[in-house]
């Protein structure tokens, strides 16, 4: 069924009624419904505070402006401003959701049409058409006021701009969740998604059809030239850290192919829309859909589409997005990975995001760039004004706006003093990592990017202590070939030499979901289906899997850790699954051990026959710390009330570490805990002679560790330890011995 076309003489007069300024709403409103032929017109504004104020009408009662308002959620408009989609009612007002407004005078009216206004993914409020007679309006019509309200949201959203009293220049902080650590102080450069086009109505729809499909070919083309920049030529063993594309960006190639939302744009053509307008529709249709997915993994897709949707606006012909950019701090609602790519080459020096988590691909890239980058800071990207300064720091996961000068100062020296202490952790980069009494430790990486292997040698470290296999996969899309696999990690063993490198098996599930592999909902993912769990119940997952790795391996030593065991029975299980493998696969590996995380609390009372079968262990202090102490570490409330540095925890150390040498084990701990100085010199102090943390983190541990009498840090731990008072945490008295005894 071919769809009426948009009324064009309504958008011309709208176009014209704006063309010298932001026209008054009432003047909107009146156009709207004498055009529409509707007996009432409405325009609902939003308001700070979540809020639906009643800014113009025609039709209702003139004394109702600015007195009736309704929260989102509440009543039909309130109802469409929560969704983001319209509604369609032959008699609203026998809705289950409609709040009676008397004073509006609406009760003479059945019918009601109400459309969400929204610009560059932002709410601003609701359009409603009512008439007396009880109706549905036809798709038409819908069609016809969808349309209208693309425009409309531009001219409201100039209104609302002009009219602002409180110019934006007073500090504003915002905290946020780190997702890349780092500090930056610099001006403030926006991205956001497009705004919507100038020309709506298409003269040829045939010719726009052409248009969009020479535009898509050539979005395709720039994201080849993109990576060729960007990476050079993508086989490069000498180079692995310039293939990251394969992972990162291969899932982006994909998405860009797909021709789901790109035919709803194509349909939006025939309607009578440009190209531009065209896609402008349907990428904001999709990312309402988007918005309302549950899977975290996949929600997190929406940057994607915004990205390409961008691309395709500037192919078709738009400018770019990009402002001036070198030493700025980047504030964006969401990003996708070829932008923050596209930004990074012009210079910035940090990020903001609005949305975003650890596991999307801008997020992944970050890590691997060095480039500091926080999300959750809502609102910020409407707070800011191009060349306002920031101070971002994603240690701590705060930003601040136009920060007083005494902030300003205090930060900008914070940052030359890292600077220094960088400059003089880099010496130590050649020398081994030994404590001050001469102890010592194998310092390792934790990794899961090929972009990332450049940093072994960048940070001296003694190899890799956990690769994360599922990484590269997550920021792909999907789960790769056994010879795709093979390949990637005869690229990381290529990368490390003679260094060791222990690989983690695919660590999916929870928070970390991939597009195809049907994963059901959980209440409490995090103790779900999830890890070797997974593995175990789709074994071939995980033997496809062993088979890549010891391919990948070609003969040289292999060292393979499953995540999240529970039992020794599940370990014992996933050995069988590896050793069947290596049974297969010519030629052998010239070593092949196979090993634990410790993460899960049962595994601690199994730990006598658990130390006969693996042949090493390594802590996983990130979830057994959160199911030691049943506090979800992804919940800001708890994020600090528990500590590694707690007698319980210390204690329970102080035996594995015993036991694990009694046997004869050898023992690491890869949580992020190993890659802060404190607890690293407290874990070393314990007789952890391993610790694998983050490249950026690696030559600051060295140095503390170089400064540390590690026997009398042992005494002074015993004796806390011995006082037994019950205490929470024992990092106060840490960190006062650790000021008064080092200087790190």
């Amino acid at each position: 069924m071919s769809v009426p076309p948009a009324p064009r003489r309504l958008l011309t007069r709208l176009r014209a009624l704006a063309a010298h300024g932001p026209a008054p709403l009432g003047d909107l409103v009146r156009l709207v419904a004498a055009e529409l032929v509707t007996e009432v017109c409405s325009i609902y504004v939003l308001r700070p505070g979540e809020v639906l104020e009643l800014a113009a009408t025609e039709g209702l009662r003139q004394e109702a402006v600015g007195q009736t308002r309704l929260r989102v959620g509440e009543g039909i408009v309130g109802l469409v401003a929560a969704t983001g989609e319209a509604l369609n009612l032959p008699d609203a007002q026998n809705h289950p959701a409609f709040a009676y407004r008397g004073e509006t005078g609406e009760d003479l009216f059945a019918s009601m049409l109400a459309v969400p206004l929204r610009r560059a993914g932002r709410m601003l409020g609701v359009i409603a058409v009512q008439n007396r007679n009880p109706r549905r309006y036809e798709p038409g019509e819908v069609e016809d006021l969808e349309t209208v309200a693309m425009l409309l949201a531009e001219m409201v959203a100039a209104g609302l701009e002009s009219a602002s009293e409180f110019p934006a220049t007073l500090p504003n902080a915002f905290t946020a969740t780190p997702l890349a650590a780092g500090l930056a102080l610099g001006p403030a450069a926006l991205h956001g998604p497009a705004a919507p086009p100038a020309i709506t109505l298409a003269a040829d729809p045939q010719a726009e059809l052409v248009r969009l499909r020479d535009a898509i070919a050539a979005m395709r083309q720039g994201l080849d030239a993109l990576l060729d920049s960007s990476f050079g030529p993508i086989p490069q063993a000498q180079n692995p850290e310039l293939a990251a594309s394969l992972e990162v960006m291969e899932a982006y190639r994909l998405a860009a192919a797909d021709g789901g939302w790109l035919r709803r744009a194509e349909a939006a053509i025939a309607s009578g829309l440009t190209a531009e307008a065209a896609v402008h529709r349907a990428a904001s249709e999709l990312r309402e859909r988007m918005r309302r997915i549950a899977n975290p993994y996949l929600r997190e897709r929406l940057a994607d589409v915004e990205d390409m949707a961008q691309r395709l606006l500037t192919a078709l012909g738009g400018e770019a997005a990009h402002g001036p950019a070198p030493g700025a701090v980047l504030l964006a609602r969401r990003l996708g990975p070829a932008e923050l790519l596209d930004w990074h080459a012009r210079g910035i020096i940090g990020v903001v995001l609005e949305e975003g988590s650890a596991s999307s691909h801008a997020a992944i890239l970050a890590r691997a760039l060095g480039l500091p980058m926080v999300a959750g800071a809502e609102g910020i990207v409407e707070a800011a004004t191009p060349g306002d300064e920031i101070l971002l720091d994603a240690d701590e996961g705060q930003a601040v706006l136009r920060p007083e000068a005494e902030l300003r100062q205090a930060f900008a020296r914070a940052l030359e003093a890292r600077e220094t202490r960088l400059a003089a952790h880099a010496v130590m980069r050649d020398r081994p990592a030994l404590s001050l009494d001469g102890k010592h430790l194998s310092l390792m990486l934790n990794v899961g990017l090929a972009l990332e292997l450049d940093r072994l040698d960048a940070v001296g470290a003694d190899g890799i202590g956990l690769f994360r296999t599922e990484i590269a996969m997550l920021a792909r899309g999907a789960v790769t070939d056994v010879p795709e696999q093979a390949t990637f990690y005869a690229r990381v063993l290529d990368a490390a030499g003679s260094r060791p490198v222990v690989f983690r098996t695919l660590d999916l599930g929870a928070d970390k979901a991939l597009p195809g592999l049907a994963h059901p909902p959980e209440q409490n993912p995090a103790m779900g289906w999830r890890s070797l769990r997974l593995g175990l119940d789709r074994p071939a997952l995980l033997r496809r899997q062993a088979r890549a790795l010891l391919l990948g391996a070609g003969g040289r030593r292999l060292a393979i850790m499953f995540p999240m065991v529970a039992t020794v029975a599940e370990f014992r299980a996933a050995r069988a699954l590896v050793r069947a493998e290596a049974a297969r696969v010519r030629p052998a590996p010239a070593s092949l051990a196979i090993g634990a995380m410790l993460e899960v609390p049962s595994l601690l009372w199994q730990l006598g026959p658990l130390l006969h079968e693996v042949d090493f262990l390594s802590v996983g202090t990130n979830d057994l710390l959160q199911f030691l102490f049943a506090a979800d570490r992804a919940t800001p409330a708890l994020a600090t009330r528990y500590d590694l540095l707690s007698p319980p925890v210390l204690g329970m150390f102080v035996q594995l570490i015993e036991r694990a040498r009694a046997a004869g084990v050898p023992l690491s701990v890869c949580g992020e805990d190993a890659g802060r100085p404190l607890e690293a010199m407290v874990l070393a102090a314990l007789g952890f002679e391993t610790l694998s943390m983050q490249a950026a983190s690696l030559l600051a541990v060295k140095a503390a560790l170089a400064a540390t009498d590690l026997g009398k840090l042992r005494t002074f731990l015993d004796a806390l330890l011995g006082a037994d008072d019950g205490a929470a945490s024992l990092r106060e008295p840490l960190e006062a011995w650790a000021h008064e005894n080092i200087r790190f």
